[in-house]
C-alpha cells in the first residue's frame, strides 16, 4: 500500500509511521513540520519511508503537498497532523480569535487533504482515510480542552460524510479515537492531572502511541463493510 500520514515524523505520527513501514510492500509518505531531525531519523531507519516538509499554517504548502499526492497514487491517507494547543483555559476565557486560528491552521488543511485525496481515490475506484480524533469526544473531558475538541467533533462529522458520499467508489472513511497519550500534543498538560487521569484509568495506565498506532493498523486492513466507524481506544472507560 502507498500511504500518506501528515504529521507522520513525531508522537502518535511516528509510532503510526513506524507500525506502517514494517508491512511488507507498504510505502509511507509523511509530512514534518518541526520534526526534520525526527523526520531524517526515520527514514535512514526505513527506507520505504519518505517525508516531505509542509507547515500547515502555509497555504503554498498545503497546495504544493496536494500537488505531490497526485503523484503519489495513494492508497491510504492518515489524517493525524493537529496544529495548535491541546489545552488553553476556560471555555469563557478563550478569545474568538484562538478558535478562529486553530480551525484555520488545523482543519481547513485536513480538508484540502481530504478532498484532494478522494478526488483520486475515485478516479481509482479506491481508498481509506483514517482520522485521528480523542476518545474524549464520547467521555469526560478536560477542562481547558473546547478548542481542541470542538475542532476533533468537526473533523468526526466531516469523516462521516466522507464514508457516505463515496462508499459507491469502494472508500472508506473510519476514524480512530484514543485516549490521553504522553506525546508533544500534551505536553503542557498540568502533572496533576496526567496523575488523575491514570488513577481514574480502568486498567491504571496511560494508552501509548504504539497501542494507538495498532488501532489505525486494524483499519487499514478493514474490508468496505468497515465504513463510517469510529474505534474508541480507551480501555472501556466511560462505556455506556
Amino acid at each position: 500500500m502507498r500511504i500518506l500520514v501528515t504529521g507522520g515524523a513525531s508522537g502518535l505520527g511516528e509510532a503510526i509511521t513506524r507500525r506502517l513501514a514494517k508491512e511488507l510492500g507498504n510505502v509511507l509518505f509523511i509530512t514534518y513540520h518541526r520534526s526534520k531531525k525526527n523526520a531524517e531519523i526515520i527514514e535512514k531507519d526505513l527506507s520505504n519511508v519518505h517525508s516531505i516538509y509542509c507547515d500547515f499554517c502555509n497555504s503554498n504548502d498545503i497546495q504544493n503537498l496536494q500537488r505531490q499526492m497526485i503523484d503519489m497514487q495513494l492508497d491510504v491517507l492518515i489524517n493525524n497532523a493537529y496544529v495548535g494547543e491541546y489545552s488553553h483555559t476556560h471555555f469563557h476565557n478563550i478569545s474568538g480569535e484562538v478558535f478562529l486560528n486553530d480551525f484555520t491552521n488545523s482543519v481547513v488543511p485536513t480538508i484540502a487533504i481530504t478532498q484532494t485525496a478522494i478526488q483520486e481515490f475515485r478516479k481509482r475506484k479506491k481508498g481509506n482515510i483514517v482520522t485521528i480524533l480523542t476518545s474524549f469526544l464520547f467521555s469526560s473531558t478536560p477542562i481547558g480542552s473546547a478548542v481542541y475538541l470542538a475542532n476533533k467533533a468537526y473533523l468526526a462529522k466531516l469523516s462521516q460524510v466522507w464514508a457516505l458520499e463515496n462508499v459507491k467508489f469502494n472508500i472508506c472513511s473510519n476514524t480512530v479515537s484514543p485516549s490521553f497519550m504522553l506525546t508533544n500534543a500534551g505536553k503542557n498538560i498540568d502533572e496533576r492531572l496526567i496523575e488523575l487521569m491514570i488513577d481514574a484509568h480502568p486498567i491504571k495506565k496511560l494508552l501509548t502511541a504504539d497501542e494507538a498506532a495498532e488501532s489505525v493498523m486494524t483499519l487499514i486492513i478493514n474490508t468496505q463493510n468497515l465504513n463510517g466507524f469510529n474505534l474508541i481506544v480507551n480501555s472501556a472507560k466511560d462505556v455506556v
